[in-house]
């Protein structure tokens, strides 16, 4: 339970202007690495988890966290290779996944899917410089070395923008928020997202990398497909449950009442409980 509210905390920053925390203090978080497989690496701290691809040619940044933290993400980066930081990637348009953009983005160019850079430039609060330069529709693959970085889109998942990242070689898929290994997921309606879509996304995933892939999940420790199809069998669960209570002609409170069931309600969590997952779930599918 400390673990996940921790996780909790670290969300609740990415819904938070950054100037409402203290900056000082997130500065102050460390930044700790794991080595998924191969060349490539996962960072975690406050904020989503980073993808780092280490080469003798240059680094890859898969997402990069909160702006305060983007010096010591750096050094973590640069503590693995000392080499010229080449790309970075958003895998989606939260704070707490594009947070270093405007300080990073003197170093690289900086991709994303085209709904990514039309979200960010709204912000009232946008800086140009944090912009992806360059975006795509369906997807693209960057060549770092000996490594094929395919970046695919799927829609209408946790966002209308969201990107999967796998490396081919290290066999290593970077999820961004369209898995959370830490409990229920976080779907943001608002921005496109969408329960039907989030599924679809988990089972294109499952569908599309090798049974051994390592896994980078957008929030929670380095994990397997395992999980990930225990994760996607949820979502498909919750979502059969909650259809045939609306059709069943049952209200919000008659469905936060039954809950989700004993086999997953484990998963609740300090910033996605099981009550929010299921209003999640009831607003997109009345």
């Amino acid at each position: 339970m400390f673990k996940k509210s921790l996780v909790a905390v670290t969300l609740f920053f990415s819904v938070a202007a950054v100037s409402s925390v203290n900056a000082q203090s997130m500065a102050d978080s460390d930044i700790t690495v794991q080595q998924a497989a191969g060349d490539v690496y996962m960072l975690q701290g406050p904020g989503g988890n980073i993808g780092v691809l280490a080469t003798d040619k240059g680094l890859l940044l898969v997402d990069d966290k909160f702006a305060p933290l983007a010096e010591k993400i750096e050094s973590a980066m640069k503590g693995l290779e000392d080499k010229e930081l080449k790309y970075i990637i958003n895998t989606h348009f939260h704070g707490d996944h594009t947070g270093s953009n405007q300080f990073f983005s003197h170093k690289a160019p900086i991709f994303a899917h085209e709904n990514v850079r039309s979200r960010l430039s709204s912000k009232a609060d946008h800086s140009a410089e944090s912009l992806p330069v360059v975006t795509y529709k369906d997807g693209i693959t960057i060549y770092l070395d000996n490594e094929e970085v395919q970046l695919t889109h799927l829609p209408k998942g946790h966002t209308d923008g969201d990107t999967f990242v796998y490396f081919k070689k290290a066999n290593v898929l970077h999820t961004g928020d369209l898995f959370f290994e830490v409990g229920f997921p976080f779907i943001d309606l608002k921005s496109g997202g969408s329960v039907k879509g989030y599924l679809a996304s988990a089972k294109h995933m499952l569908k599309n990398t090798p049974d051994d892939v390592v896994i980078i999940p957008g929030h929670g420790k380095l994990t397997n497909k395992k999980s990930l199809l225990a994760f996607a069998e949820m979502i498909a669960f919750s979502i059969d449950r909650v259809t045939l209570a609306l059709a069943a002609g049952k209200s919000e409170q008659q469905i936060l009442d039954e809950g989700i069931g004993e086999k997953y309600k484990h998963l609740s969590w300090a910033f996605i409980t099981e009550e929010k997952w299921l209003k999640t779930l009831v607003a997109d599918l009345k």
